[in-house]
C-alpha cells in the first residue's frame, strides 16, 4: 500500500530548513507512524488523546464500527466512555493551562483595506462565554439545533463555540446561500434559534443579509414550522454604544445608506443588547463523546442536501492532529485558510484545528480579487502569513493576471502552501509552486470531504516528495483501496473508484434524521466499505491521484474519460486560463466532450486556437478524448464559494432551458450569454 521507499523522479522536495524543525522530517518516519495508526490504533489515537482534556475517561477499543451492510446497521463509535467539551479544550485550556491568554487568536480582515479587528484567546473565550450564557436565556439546552447564517465576521466563530460549550448542535449556512436554502436546512434540522447579521459587502456588491433570513423564516412558516427567536449582529450598522469584540472594532469603513434592516419585535433580538448584560463565565457543559456536534449540508445526487452529522471526540482529535501534522504547524507561524467558515474547511481548518493547536489565523472577510487582484499577497505580507490554504479555483483566478501582481509582494514568510476543493491541475499547481512559493514552499494537496471531517489523502510538507496534481498518500489511520465496477480490490498501478476499508475518528457518523440514505449513499454499492464517490488512480509509485466524481465520468466509445483530466490537458494550454468539460449524447459514441474554456486576458478565441488545443489534449490524453465541442466562455456559472455548477453547464451544451434551481450561482447572466454562444452541434 505504501512504497517501502520513497521515489526520486518527477518529484518536489521542501527546504532543508523545513525538514529540520519539521514533525515528521522523514518518507521513513511517516511509514513508521502509518504502520503504527493501521496496526496499533488503540496506542496510537491514545497518544494524541493525551494532550486534551477528558472529564472522563474512555473504556474499551479506541474505535468500534461496522461498514458492512449485510452484517447489520452501519456505526462508527469512537472512545465510548470519555467525556468532554471542545470549546473547554479549544479556549479554556489554551488560556488556564498553555497560559495562551495574551496570544492572538485571530487577526480579522475585513472586506475594505483597513477594517481590521484583532482577537486573543482570552477575549475569545470571554465572547464565547457571554453568547453562551446568551443563547442559555433564550432557552437553547444541549442537544438543540441552532441555525447559524452569518458573513466571516469574529462573531460567527462566537457563536459556534457558544453553541458546543452548552452542549447545543450548530448548523452553518453559508452567507451566499439563498432564503430558500436556508429554509430547508431549518427546516431539515428542525432549529430552535436563527443566528444572523444584518448585512455585508462582499466586493462591490451589498448582500442584505437579514431580508434573505426573515423571507427563510416565513418560508418556513408557510410549511407549518416557526422559529420563535432570530439574534442579529450588527454588522454594517455598528452603533457608538455597541461593545467592541476585540482590541480594536472600527465601524465597517463603507457607508451603508441603503440597507434597510426589517426588524420584527416579536422574534427579533440584538445581539448587542443581549450580550451587553451576560457575564463573562459560563461552565461548559460536559458532553458524551458520541453526541452531535454540528450538522453541515453538502449537496446529494437527489438535488436535496444531506445533512452530515459530525460527533465530539473524534472530530476534535482528528482535525487538531490533521491541522498540526499537514500544515506542520510551529507555536510561532501565522496561518491563513481562505476558506469560508460556511464550508466543511471552515468548520475543521479555520475554527476547530487551529484553536485545538493553540494557532494564530487571519479570518478574511473579502474576496482575492477586491479591491485589486493583488489583495491576498498584500495580506500575506500584511500578517507575515507562514502556511497559507486556499482553493486550486482562486489560483487559476489569479493565474489570469500573471506573476507582476504576486511579485509586488515580498511573501517571504511563506513556508508551506496548501489546496483544497477539488483536484488542482498541473499546470495552476506549478504557477502556485514556482510563481507564488518561488520554488521553497512544499504544497499540500489535500483530499478530503466534508463526510470525511479531515485530510484523508495528502502530502506532508517534509516527509513525502510531492508530484503535481497528487493528493500523494493516505494519512495515520486512513486506508484506501480501489475497486472495480465488480468490487475487486485492484492492486499496484490502477484506477477505479476510491473507498476506505475502516473508519478514521473524523468520519460523519450519518445523514442528520436520515440512516438510510446514510446507508444507501455511502455503504451499499460496496458492502465493507465506505464509498467517496470519487474516482481515483494508484501509480506505480504507489501516489494517488483524483480523477474526479464517479458521476463527472464520461462513457466515450465504451471508454471511460474523466472530465478532470481532459480540463487539466486544456488548462496546460499557455491560452487557457479555466476550463469546464461535460459529456453531450452522441448517437454513435453514447457521449461526446463539450468543452469550456476561459481565456487568459488579452488573448482572443479563433479556428486555430481551437484546432491547438484539440491537438493539446489528443496528446496529452488520446484521440478518444479528442474534444468534439470547444465553446469560448468569458464567464463560468460558479457558485459563491467557486465551483463550477456542471449540471448547468450539461444543460447549456444539449440546449436545455430547464435549469432547476440556480439560486446559488454567483453571477446568473453568464448563464444566457453560454445558452447565445453555444456551438452549432446539430443533432
Amino acid at each position: 500500500m505504501i512504497p517501502d521507499k520513497a521515489p526520486k523522479e518527477d518529484v518536489f522536495h521542501g527546504s532543508e530548513e523545513l525538514k529540520k524543525e519539521a514533525h515528521i522530517p522523514s518518507f521513513e518516519k511517516y511509514k513508521e507512524l502509518y504502520l503504527k495508526s493501521i496496526e496499533h490504533p488503540d496506542e496510537f489515537w491514545g497518544d494524541i488523546a493525551k494532550d486534551f482534556f477528558w472529564k472522563t475517561k474512555h473504556a474499551g477499543r479506541f474505535l468500534d464500527y461496522n461498514f458492512d451492510v449485510t452484517k447489520g446497521e452501519i456505526f462508527v463509535k469512537c472512545m465510548e466512555g470519555a467525556s468532554t467539551n471542545i470549546c473547554y479544550n479549544v479556549l479554556d485550556r489554551n488560556v488556564h493551562e498553555r497560559k495562551l491568554g495574551d496570544k492572538v487568536a485571530f487577526y480579522w480582515e475585513g472586506n475594505e483595506p483597513g477594517d481590521e479587528l484583532t482577537v486573543t484567546y482570552r477575549e475569545l473565550l470571554q465572547r464565547v462565554c457571554q453568547f453562551a450564557n446568551v443563547l442559555k436565556s433564550q432557552g437553547v439546552k444541549k442537544g438543540d439545533r441552532v441555525s447559524i447564517y452569518m458573513p466571516m465576521v469574529v462573531e460567527l466563530v462566537v457563536a459556534m463555540l457558544a453553541c458546543v460549550r452548552i452542549g447545543a448542535v450548530h448548523s452553518i449556512v453559508f452567507a451566499g446561500f439563498s432564503a430558500e436554502s436556508l429554509c430547508e436546512r431549518i427546516l431539515d434540522s428542525q432549529c430552535s434559534l436563527l443566528v444572523t447579521a444584518d448585512g455585508f459587502y462582499r466586493g462591490d456588491k451589498l448582500i442584505n443579509l437579514k431580508l434573505l433570513a426573515d423571507e427563510a423564516l416565513q418560508k418556513c412558516r408557510d410549511k407549518g414550522f416557526s422559529i420563535q427567536r432570530c439574534i442579529m449582529l450588527k454588522h454594517l450598522s455598528k452603533e457608538a454604544g455597541d461593545a467592541p469584540l476585540g482590541s480594536q472594532s472600527p465601524p465597517a469603513k463603507r457607508p451603508c445608506p441603503d440597507l434597510q434592516v426589517p426588524w420584527n419585535p416579536e422574534v427579533d433580538l440584538c445581539w448587542h443588547t443581549l450580550v451587553r448584560g451576560a457575564s463573562d463565565e459560563c461552565e461548559p457543559e460536559w458532553c458524551e463523546s458520541e453526541d452531535p456536534l454540528f450538522i453541515l449540508y453538502t449537496s446529494g445526487s437527489t438535488g436535496k442536501p444531506k445533512g452530515v452529522l459530525h460527533t465530539l471526540s473524534g472530530y476534535m482529535l482528528y482535525t487538531a492532529v490533521t491541522f498540526k501534522l499537514v500544515f506542520d504547524y510551529q507555536p510561532g507561524d501565522v496561518y491563513w485558510c481562505t476558506a469560508d467558515i460556511g464550508w466543511i474547511t471552515g468548520h475543521s481548518y479555520i475554527t476547530y484545528g487551529p484553536l485545538a493547536n493553540g494557532a494564530t489565523s487571519v479570518l478574511f472577510e473579502g474576496l482575492p480579487t477586491y479591491p485589486d487582484v493583488s489583495r491576498m499577497w498584500e495580506i500575506v505580507d500584511k500578517y507575515q502569513v507562514t502556511k497559507f490554504y486556499t482553493a486550486p479555483t482562486a489560483i487559476r483566478l489569479l493565474m489570469k493576471y500573471g506573476r507582476e501582481p504576486v511579485q509586488k509582494y515580498k511573501r517571504d514568510s511563506l513556508k508551506v502552501l496548501g489546496t483544497v476543493g477539488e483536484p488542482i491541475n498541473p499546470e495552476a499547481w506549478q504557477w502556485y509552486y514556482s510563481v507564488v512559493g518561488e520554488k521553497r514552499c512544499p504544497i499540500v494537496d489535500t483530499f478530503w470531504q466534508t463526510e470525511t471531517g479531515g485530510h484523508v489523502l495528502t502530502p506532508l510538507p517534509a516527509a513525502t516528495p510531492m508530484k503535481p496534481g497528487s493528493a500523494t498518500f493516505p494519512f495515520f489511520g486512513v486506508v484506501p483501496a480501489i475497486l472495480n465496477e465488480s468490487g475487486e480490490e485492484l492492486e499496484g498501478a490502477s484506477e477505479g473508484y476510491l473507498v476506505f476499508k475502516q473508519p478514521w475518528p473524523g468520519v460523519m457518523r450519518t445523514v442528520y434524521g436520515n440512516q438510510q440514505r446514510f446507508e444507501t449513499t455511502y455503504f451499499k454499492k460496496f458492502p465493507g466499505y465506505y464509498v467517496t464517490g470519487d474516482g481515483c488512480r494508484r501509480d506505480k509509485d504507489g501516489y494517488y491521484w483524483i480523477t474526479g466524481r464517479i458521476d463527472d465520468m464520461l462513457n466515450v466509445s465504451g471508454h471511460l474519460l474523466s472530465t478532470a483530466e481532459v480540463e487539466s490537458a486544456l488548462a496546460e494550454h499557455e491560452a487557457v486560463a479555466e476550463a469546464a468539460v461535460v459529456g453531450r449524447p452522441h448517437p454513435v459514441k453514447g457521449e461526446s466532450l463539450y468543452c469550456f474554456v476561459t481565456l487568459t486576458d488579452g488573448v482572443t478565441y479563433s479556428r486555430t486556437l481551437e484546432a491547438e488545443l484539440k491537438k493539446q489534449v489528443r496528446e496529452k490524453i488520446g484521440a478518444i478524448a479528442t474534444p468534439d465541442f470547444i465553446q469560448n466562455a468569458p464567464g463560468l456559472p460558479k457558485t459563491r464559494s467557486g465551483k463550477i455548477m456542471r449540471r448547468v453547464l450539461r444543460k447549456i451544451a444539449c440546449d436545455e432551458r430547464d435549469l432547476g434551481d440556480i439560486s446559488t450561482l454567483a453571477d446568473s447572466s453568464v448563464v444566457e450569454h453560454l445558452f447565445q454562444n453555444r456551438c452549432c452541434v446539430g443533432v
